[in-house]
Parts: structure tokens; C-alpha cells; sequence
């Protein structure tokens, strides 16, 4: 009896036990969970996670902010006292929720030893019994909780995802009591801010993924930037990202030391396909290929993630960019290994929906052969079509900035290079459809951009300033 009691409560309040609020602006989610550790997590779409060792076991608290209410959000930006007022109504909506979230974490254990003691049990006394059963572990349960509650962990959380920046950004949590005035009107800003964004949300163009939509994270360049990787996790989750390819140039020199780097692939929890650039060695590809889910193309395709992939690696190892392969003869390998591309891709069958290079020079063999061609090299962001070969398909060429903000390069000029990465988004048909491109401040900067186009309505501007990129000649 006490078994089934505790398995059903268990179970229930692992699957039922939440509910939707209003905390201020923000229309959440809060849930419980059995736990050993206790702790809450923070969750802010897609921004990352703020990690509170608020409590100890043996439950454990989610707060997802899943959206702002632009009426409250207005109301914040238009009415004098308005932060002062979301500070306070914000404390009290979470009061109020925690006390629901508790009543109904309660009723569900019960609800759960109930439904599986009648199934098991057969015995109405004993089942009663353990619908007490539950209902003293629940109520225990949330009061050890209640019992280790440290307020001084509210000023020490933990950062992941893009929030890694807000320690920077906000400076010390332990000092905004000391600096109230100037947190208020830097909140005073945001929140301004988040008006002028709602405004902008309704000029963007029109696209919803629709059931059966392939979402795939396109990355590049990533050159030994640890910063990429906590990045790239919060996309691959927050945008429910299926696959993601990497179009090369992971490390820079290509050395055997670099190759821990790439070890954080396996933790993604997602197929990860990757072509070499001119700054990964035959070692490189190696280590990612030993990775989990990792996928490494040398001129063939395969079926990943719901997506027919041909790729080939860059015929150049140049780490030092002072090798022979630069200038004429390379540009001609790089050619050579598109239009080696382009055989396997026409002689495969099913039709290969993604191409994959890292150099954009080698993309002009591909036109006519694939929809979608993806490369990296430049970091440069860019998209557009390639020139059109008569009676053939349209090709176009996705171009990839540095995911990496180009590693230790990206230092070198005026301000720091971008992280940059995007998001496409494939039709049941496997058809490019749209793509979100998301740009973060470069090293020490703190912005983030996103930019939601459909493929089609691509402003005139953005088709122009990339216009001849096939036979661009940098190589970065």
C-alpha cells in the first residue's frame, strides 16, 4: 500500500503538477517535480536559464516565462509609477501562485495514489489509506522544501544559455539595492523597449511552421569560441531545432590539443552534421565523427534528421593562411570539389534537398543541382540566389557568419565579429520555407538581434548587397 501510494503520487505530480499564472507582465508556467536536490530554475525563452539553489529535495520548481501580456506591458511603459507598481504586483502574483501550484501538487498526489491504488489494491480501505499516505508525503514534501528556503540564493543564481551575459550586463544582484535608481530607469529603458519591439513584431513577415516542419540550426566558423556552445544548446532547445549542420572551420590550427573542443557536440542532444573547412585537419573531422549523433560528410549524402544531406569538406588546409593553395590554385580546387559535389549530388537518389560546402566559391558548380546550398569561410553573413541556369531548378546560397564571432580573430578589427548563426525552417516537402537569423553582440558586447524572413519576400536589399558571392575570393 505504501509502495503504491508513493508511485502514484510520484508519477502524478511528475506529469501534472503545474499551472499557467500571471507573474507582472509575464503570462508563466510554474511546475513541481520530485527531486533529490531541490533548486528552481528560471526559464526565459530563448534567452537561457537562471539556476537558484533556492531550496533542498525533494521537489523541485520551474518557472518558465513563456510571454509577455502587451496590455500589462503597455500599462508599464505609459503609467508614471509603473515599475514600482509590476515590482510589487509581480511578488505578490507569485505568492498567490506558489500557494495554488502547492494546493494542486497536493490534489494530484492524492488523484494519482487513488487511480493506481484501485488498480493495484482492489480495496477500498486500502486505498483510502493510501490516498492518506500520499497526502502526508505531499504535504511533507513541500514543506521541507518550505523549511530550506535560502533568500540569499535569490542573489546568487546561476547563468545559462545567452544569459551568461547578464552578469555583465547587470552588474552584481547583491548591488541593485545600492543602485536602485539607476536599475529603475535602466528597466525604465528595457521595458520602452519591449513596446517599441511589439510594434516591430507586426510589420515582420507572415510565417507558422506548420506539423511536419523540419527545423535545422546552421552554424559555422566556429573557431575554438566556448562561448558557441552554451549559445548554440539554448537555440537547439528553445527553437525545438531538429538538426544541426556545421559548415566547417571548428578549431583553428587543426592540432590534435584543439580536438577536447569539439567534445561538447555529443551533449547537444541533436544530430550534428559537419563538413570540414580549411582549418580543420583529417584529426578534426575524426574527433567530431566520434562524437554522439555527430555525422561528418567527404563528398556523399545521408538522411539526418528528417533532411537528405550531401556535403564535401574544403580541399585547403590552411591554418597558417600561408600555404601554396591560396590564390589561383586554390580557388580551382575549390571549384573541383563543388563540381565533385555536384556529380554526387545528381547521382543521388532520393534528390538531395541540402548541399553543403564551406567555401562559398565552391557553390557555383551546385546551381541547378539542389534547392539550397549552405556554406560558412566568410563570416559574413548573406543570402540569395545563385545565377539561374537555364531550364533548371533555382538554387539558393545560405551563407553562415561566425557562430565563434571568428574565435580570437574576431578581436583584430574595430569592434569585436558577431556570433551568428540561423534557423531554417523545411516544409513537409523538405522546401526551404523561412529562417530566423540571430546575431549576438561580438566578445564584451551584450545585443541580440533576431530576424524572422520568408523565403520569397527577402527585401530587395538583402538579395543586392550579396549578389556575386559565388565568386567571392576572401578567405578568412
Amino acid at each position: 500500500m505504501a509502495l503504491v501510494a508513493v508511485v502514484g503520487a510520484v508519477l502524478a505530480v511528475a506529469g501534472a503538477a503545474r499551472l499557467d499564472a500571471d507573474l507582472g507582465p509575464f503570462r508563466s508556467t510554474l511546475a513541481v517535480a520530485p527531486s533529490l536536490t531541490g533548486d528552481t530554475d528560471i526559464e526565459i525563452p530563448p534567452l537561457g536559464e537562471l539556476l537558484l539553489d533556492s531550496h533542498d529535495g525533494p521537489v523541485h520548481l520551474t518557472v518558465r516565462l513563456d510571454r509577455l501580456d502587451q496590455r500589462r506591458t503597455t500599462a508599464l511603459i505609459t503609467e508614471p509609477d509603473g515599475v514600482a507598481q509590476a515590482g510589487a504586483t509581480a511578488l505578490s502574483d507569485l505568492g498567490d501562485a506558489l500557494v495554488r501550484l502547492g494546493l494542486r501538487t497536493v490534489a494530484v498526489a492524492v488523484l494519482g495514489a487513488v487511480v493506481l491504488g484501485w488498480v493495484v489494491l482492489r480495496d477500498r480501505r486500502r486505498v483510502a489509506a493510501a490516498a492518506v499516505t500520499a497526502l502526508a508525503l505531499a504535504l511533507a514534501a513541500l514543506a521541507a522544501g518550505g523549511a530550506t528556503f535560502r533568500r540569499e540564493a535569490l542573489a546568487e543564481p546561476r547563468y545559462e544559455g545567452l544569459l551568461t551575459n547578464a552578469p555583465a550586463v547587470v552588474g552584481d544582484a547583491r548591488k541593485v539595492a545600492d543602485r536602485y535608481e539607476e536599475y529603475a530607469a535602466q528597466l525604465q529603458k528595457l521595458l520602452t523597449n519591449v513596446g517599441r519591439l511589439y510594434s516591430t513584431v507586426s510589420s515582420l513577415p507572415t510565417f507558422e511552421a506548420q506539423p511536419g516542419t523540419v527545423r535545422a540550426l546552421h552554424v559555422s566558423d566556429l573557431h575554438l569560441n566556448p562561448t558557441a556552445w552554451p549559445t548554440i544548446r539554448t537555440v537547439v532547445k528553445q527553437f525545438d531545432v531538429d538538426l544541426v549542420i556545421d559548415t566547417g572551420d571548428i578549431t583553428d590550427w587543426g592540432s590534435e590539443p584543439e580536438q577536447s573542443y569539439v567534445d561538447a557536440i555529443g551533449g547537444l542532444g541533436v544530430p550534428y552534421v559537419f563538413i570540414p573547412g580549411n582549418h580543420d585537419s583529417a584529426g578534426t573531422a575524426a574527433a567530431v565523427a566520434r562524437q554522439r549523433g555527430a555525422v561528418v560528410l567527404d563528398n556523399r549524402a545521408v538522411q539526418v534528421g528528417g533532411l537528405r544531406l550531401a556535403g564535401i569538406g574544403d580541399p585547403r588546409f590552411t591554418p597558417d593562411k600561408a600555404g601554396a593553395t591560396e590564390g589561383k590554385q586554390g580557388l580551382e580546387r575549390l571549384r573541383e570539389s563543388g563540381a565533385a559535389l555536384a556529380a554526387t549530388v545528381r547521382a543521388t537518389s532520393p534528390s538531395v534537398d541540402v548541399a553543403l560546402v564551406h567555401d562559398p566559391v565552391s557553390a557555383a558548380s551546385l546551381t541547378g543541382t539542389v534547392p539550397l546550398v549552405l556554406a560558412g569561410h566568410t563570416h559574413q553573413r548573406a543570402f540569395a540566389p545563385l545565377p539561374a541556369a537555364p531550364g533548371r531548378q533555382r538554387t539558393w546560397l545560405s551563407v553562415s557568419g561566425s557562430t565563434g564571432g571568428a574565435g580570437l580573430r574576431g578581436l583584430e578589427g574595430g569592434e569585436p565579429t558577431p556570433l551568428s548563426m540561423s534557423v531554417l525552417y523545411f516544409d513537409t516537402a523538405r522546401r526551404l520555407q523561412a529562417y530566423d537569423d540571430i546575431r549576438l553582440g561580438g566578445t564584451g558586447q551584450s545585443q541580440v538581434t533576431l530576424e524572422r524572413h520568408v523565403v520569397g519576400a527577402v527585401p530587395p536589399a538583402t538579395a543586392a548587397g550579396t549578389r556575386g558571392i559565388a565568386a567571392a575570393t576572401d578567405t578568412h
